[in-house]
């Protein structure tokens, strides 16, 4: 089950006129609320995106590279490296 949280946000007044803007009866949301949620959803999904794209790039560089650039690994010896150095990127 999901929790709700309730926020107070302060806005100067060039942002409250385009939230009011975009709220209103000619507006794209009917309140403040709605507006709020979808705008942290489309910054959760641009986040993702950036992250997918930077996983694409690595994928894409690292099967770019010549076979002769690679080294055989063993599962045991990827979890050694693992277990010492943490897993790239962390």
């Amino acid at each position: 089950m999901s929790q709700s949280t309730t926020l107070t946000v302060r806005l100067n007044a060039t942002l409250s006129e385009f939230v009011a803007a975009n709220v209103s009866k000619d507006g794209a949301y009917e309140n403040v609320s709605e507006y709020l949620r979808d705008l942290i959803r489309r910054d959760m999904e641009r986040k993702d995106q950036a992250a997918f794209e930077r996983l694409k790039a690595e994928l894409t560089h690292a099967f770019a590279a010549p076979d002769t650039t690679y080294q055989p690994l063993t599962a045991a010896a990827i979890m050694a490296r693992n277990a010492t150095n943490g897993p790239k990127g962390s």
